[in-house]
């Protein structure tokens, strides 16, 4: 079913991309517009020979404002390619696209409004000066034309556009405090990874108390997977290229692999995924029915050449970590694996704020050369995963194209404390590649069959995960995850040593506790663990000493005056244990 709201949003927004363009030649004639299309969260275009700054934006702005009252209609024409050619002669972009189109055999058309002139397939209101008057430019970056880095850079100009002027103040509301809440900010301040140019950039490095974030997620996954029969594997960071010709992934993805040198002739490349790898777990060995399913996870990096221009903090790296599984099981064996995964994936989100969807992603009919296998495999597949969500009372929408090129996925996707929806958790449902690898096991009756295999992810990437994380808590992260869980506090060097006697009690039963035993006031002390974002501060004066105290502050500044330690220990244990805060 088609989402009219959404529908008329998009078509404001590409409205809203059209005017910029004109505001733009209005002010900068020699700029050449390329393209310019709605997105989620708004709208960008892309200009040759237009050189702007941030403060820019705002004249822009004012010219946009100042053109629509004249944007009364759409005038739609088609032309001819030759037609087409001189009008939009002087600018090879458009000339591109022109031959494009023509190659394609589909109608070029151009829109008209206010006076200016864009090739276009359609999709605007049809009265800008009544519908589009809620708009803002938002900021400029650097994009190549059609995303590849082997063209020139353009100039890209971000903008979005509401229906009404409230949701444009809530957006940009948002757009500030996520300004605040950038993990890369977050990351710096909090000590939790960093990056090197001797390094290579995408690739973080994590600092140790970065590390028990990523230790401390992994551990949670780990300790509910493994009670459902979940076994741990361990596979190379590189292979040869024949697996991933094998598996399909190199006719997709050989640009976005890196190639590794080797001294023979064998070509090698960076693992980009995990699944072919586990693959040739499964073939090692002749199966029997008796022996499946089998499920196979691993925490492990994967490696993807990234456009430089795409790489934004721990968001988009070139080495990501997966907490990866596949589960090779028979047919018959499909519904209680997914429902098993369904369950690890309950239990691991129910400790986090985010709110939660369903999306069952397809595979777009339009275009069934993108994807393995055939029509009726396809079929079946999304059959099985429809009926598992509807047999679930599960409430979902599909979404056609968003299916990975090899089956269909049950994908959760999450709103975080921005309003912002991201996709994480996946199940995917694969017929096709145990074909490619001829993966076989002996069926009761003695025939050779072929294992259905189950992609699975919890958090997705381990680093994208923790953005997010940052972000949403805006690096308050809870108590079962903070790096430092406690801060002990002596008002003076007196209570010093008492104070380190409290850090190495809670460090023996496993807190993480550290000490700010410096020559700075107790105020400073306490601002500056509110700084780091540590959940709980124990204070220690000469009065906690005298009475076997402590005082007990968190990082939100109540003060839960004096505890015994025994009190405040096993208070840590319980949440931490039961992962609240």
């Amino acid at each position: 079913m088609v989402n009219k709201e959404k529908v008329n949003l998009e078509e404001m927004r590409h409205t809203a991309a059209h005017l910029l363009a004109a505001a733009v030649k209005d002010l900068y004639p020699e700029a050449k517009p390329t393209l310019g299309p709605p997105v989620e969260d708004g709208f960008y275009y892309d200009f040759d020979n237009l050189n702007l700054a941030q403060d820019d934006l705002l004249k822009l702005e004012k010219k946009m404002k100042r053109l629509v009252p004249n944007w009364t209609e759409f005038e739609h024409r088609e032309l001819s390619e030759k037609e087409a050619r001189v009008l939009f002669s002087g600018n090879e972009y458009k000339l591109e696209l022109i031959r494009d189109i023509t190659a394609k055999g589909e109608a070029i058309t151009i829109y008209t409004s206010g006076g200016f002139t864009d090739l276009c397939r359609g999709g605007h209101v049809r009265n800008p000066s009544k519908e589009l008057k809620h708009f803002a430019l938002l900021s400029i970056a650097g994009a190549y034309w059609r995303g590849d880095e082997k063209n020139k850079m353009l100039t890209r100009i971000y903008g979005t556009a509401f229906a009404d002027k409230k949701e444009l103040e809530e957006f940009l509301q948002m757009r500030e405090e996520a300004k605040k809440r950038d993990h890369r900010k977050l990351g710096k301040e909090l000590d939790l990874f960093t990056f090197s140019p001797l390094v290579g950039s995408g690739l973080p490095l994590f600092t140790p108390r970065g590390t028990v974030i990523r230790r401390e997620l992994e551990n949670f996954v780990q300790s509910l997977q493994e009670p459902l029969g979940y076994q741990r594997v361990w596979i190379p960071h590189i292979a040869k290229s024949d697996l991933y010709k094998t598996s399909g992934h190199w006719d997709k993805f050989e640009n976005d692999l890196f190639h590794v040198r080797g001294k023979g002739e064998t070509k090698f490349v960076m693992k980009p995924m995990n699944c072919p790898h586990h693959s040739q777990l499964y073939a090692s060995r002749p199966r029997s029915y008796r022996d499946l399913p089998l499920r196979f996870s691993e925490v492990t990096t994967c490696y993807r050449d990234e456009q430089p221009g795409e790489l934004l903090g721990l968001s988009r790296v070139r080495g990501f970590t997966q907490d990866d599984a596949h589960v090779f099981c028979r047919p018959d064996q499909i519904e209680e694996e997914v429902k098993r995964v369904y369950q690890i994936i309950d239990r691991f989100y129910e400790v986090f704020d985010f709110e939660m969807s369903v999306r069952l992603s397809l595979r777009d009919p339009g275009v069934p050369e993108k994807y393995l296998g055939t029509d009726e495999v396809w079929e079946e597949s999304q059959a099985t995963l429809r009926k598992i969500l509807t047999d679930r009372n599960v409430d979902f929408y599909q979404a056609e194209g968003e299916a990975a090129f090899y089956g269909p996925k049950i994908d959760f996707m999450l709103r975080d404390s921005l309003k912002r929806k991201w996709q994480l958790a996946t199940v995917q449902l694969d017929f096709n590649m145990p074909n490619r690898f001829n993966l076989t096991y002996i069926d009761q009756d003695g025939s050779e069959k072929t294992p259905v295999k189950i992609h699975r992810a919890i958090l997705g990437s381990i680093e994208r995960f923790m953005s997010i994380l940052l972000e949403h808590y805006a690096g308050a992260l809870p108590l079962w995850l903070s790096p430092t869980q406690v801060s002990v506090l002596p008002i003076s060097d007196e209570q010093a040593e008492h104070g380190r006697h409290i850090m190495n009690d809670l460090r023996e039963v496993g807190i993480r506790a550290e000490i700010d035993d410096r020559g700075e006031s107790i105020g400073k002390k306490i601002r500056d663990a509110q700084m780091m974002r540590v959940p709980v501060m124990l204070v220690v004066g000469k009065k906690e000493v005298e009475s076997g105290t402590v005082a007990v502050r968190t990082r939100w500044g109540q003060d839960e005056g004096a505890k015994t330690l025994e009190e405040v220990r096993e208070d840590l244990l319980e949440k931490t244990e039961t992962k609240s805060n």
